[in-house]
Parts: structure tokens; C-alpha cells; sequence
């Protein structure tokens, strides 16, 4: 018996919103487009042939991952970000759309000669960061042995392998030398946020990205205490934020010597990245 792909696109649809509510459609189309091998802006093309036996197994496959909250970036192992595919998986934080505009702010500053992230994960942010700045070098860290495996895969695929330094280290631990850009997307969610988070998020994502603990602003301390000898003359360091942590995260770094702060707002208004200058 032959399924044409359309077929299985609408029952799968109906399977997924029992789940996932108004977002199945929508999820479901992503996820035939994995399964078959296509853009997902070319499905519609596919939808009349038939589907073929391997490429509904996979559909199955990843039908029921869906339905079991897993986020669709970890089932398709990939993700978009400022226009370029990073590996995903469940080791490292999804990269957020929000992220983007520390991206921005990164690329307002001029040409950084050496640019350090703290807390790799993917490596969107550095990695994107050398993909449009073609004379930096990047330097980046994680604590995380599985993130930094990914976080290199991605630089390879990028072709920016040989800019990039990645290596294992708690914050600054084991960081020498000074940089010009410093970058950073640390967990902050609190303990208490975490309790409400998705279960997309809190079930699916490496909690070592997500929260330090209790008020969330632990990886700020860390940077603070030790931004000052990696910062060269005249560098600066875009941090990101929770949308309500501003005037806290401003505190620590004023606590720690640093007078020149600014609080930037992402696409829907929130307070997203604080810029922190000597």
C-alpha cells in the first residue's frame, strides 16, 4: 500500500495536537521535511509523490519524539542562527533568536583582533562572530566536555576551525592573555524559574546551561571577578541577560570596578545584553 507524503503530513498533524495544540502544523511540516531530505520551503512540492518506507520510519521516528516534548532542533540536529546551520544536540543550549542581538552589538564595535567566549555551548556566538569578522582570532571556553565537542564540530563546518581556539576551563580558570571582545550567553535562569520553564526546555536541555542556582546570577559573580585582566585597554564585554536581571547583574559589575554599563533591549523590548567597558 502506498502513503502519499501529504497523506502522512495530515496524520500527523492531528497526532501532534493533542500535544502541541496550534504549534502541530507547523512542527509537523518542519519534521517531513527532515524525514524526506528537503527544505522545508519545498514541501509543498513533495507533498503529491509518494513517501517512501525508509523516509517514514524516520517521519515515525521523529513524530513521536515531538510528541514527547523533545524541542525539533535536537530531533533535526540543526538550527538556524544569524543565517548559518549550527549542530545541535541535547548537550548544549538551544541557540535563541533573541542571542542575535548580542550578535548585532558584537559587530557596532569595529574589528576585535581576539575575541573570548565564556560558556561555548554550540559556539553560535563566536563562531558566527569570526564567520563575519574574517581577520579575528576566537578563543572559547566551557566547562562542559560534550559542549565543546559540538562547539568544534560547528567550527569546522563553518570553515573557521583554524581561528578558533576551544579548550575546557570553569569561566577564566585556565584563560590567559587579553582580548578585545568578550562575549557570553551564561545560564541565569533562577531556581525558581525553572520550575516553569517548558518541558521542552527544563527536560530536554542541559540544565548546566540554563540555571547556576538560586537567584540565577552566579556565572555574572564569576565573569566580574575575573573580566578585569582579560579585558585589554579600550575592549569590552556583551553579556547576556534575563529580561528582569539589569539592574541586579549592573550592581556586580559596579561592585566589581566597572562604572561603563549599558543595558541594550532585544526585537521585543526586553532588556537582553549588558555592555560592560573598563
Amino acid at each position: 500500500m502506498t502513503l502519499r507524503a501529504a497523506d502522512a503530513l495530515r496524520a500527523a498533524v492531528l497526532r501532534l495536537k493533542l500535544v502541541l495544540g496550534e504549534g502541530a502544523a507547523r512542527d509537523a511540516r518542519l519534521l517531513l521535511a527532515g524525514a524526506v531530505g528537503v527544505d522545508v520551503g519545498r514541501l509543498t512540492l513533495v507533498l503529491p509523490d509518494e513517501i517512501s518506507p525508509e523516509s517514514l520510519v524516520v517521519f515515525e521516528k521523529f513524530v513521536q519524539q515531538r510528541m514527547n516534548r523533545q524541542p525539533i532542533s535536537q530531533i533535526l540536529g540543526k538550527r538556524m542562527f544569524w543565517g548559518r546551520e549550527f549542530e545541535v544536540s541535547g548537550d548544549v543550549l538551544d541557540p535563541r533568536p533573541e542571542t542575535e542581538t548580542l550578535i548585532d552589538l558584537a559587530l557596532q564595535g569595529g574589528q576585535p583582533n581576539r575575541i573570548l567566549e565564556l560558556g561555548l555551548g554550540t559556539g553560535c556566538i563566536l563562531l558566527t562572530l569570526l564567520c563575519e569578522l574574517k581577520s579575528s582570532l576566537g578563543f572559547g571556553v566551557d566547562i562542559s566536555d560534550a559542549a565543546l565537542a559540538v562547539a568544534k564540530r560547528n567550527a569546522r563546518a563553518l570553515g573557521v576551525e583554524k581561528r578558533a581556539s576551544l579548550w575546557r576551563s570553569d569561566w577564566f580558570s585556565t584563560v590567559q592573555g587579553h582580548f578585545d571582545l568578550i562575549v557570553s550567553n551564561p545560564p541565569y535562569i533562577t531556581a525558581e524559574e525553572m520550575a516553569e520553564l517548558e518541558p521542552e526546555v527544563a527536560n530536554w536541555e542541559p540544565a548546566l546551561a540554563l540555571t547556576p542556582g538560586t537567584d540565577g546570577l552566579g556565572a555574572y559573580r564569576h565573569i566580574a571577578a575575573g573580566l578585569d585582566r582579560a579585558l585589554a585597554p579600550q575592549a569590552r564585554a556583551l553579556l547576556e541577560i534575563g529580561r528582569y536581571q539589569a539592574g541586579e547583574v549592573c550592581t556586580i559589575f559596579q561592585a566589581a570596578g566597572f562604572g561603563r554599563l549599558e543595558v541594550y533591549q532585544d526585537l521585543n523590548g526586553f532588556d537582553r545584553v549588558i555592555e560592560v567597558k573598563r
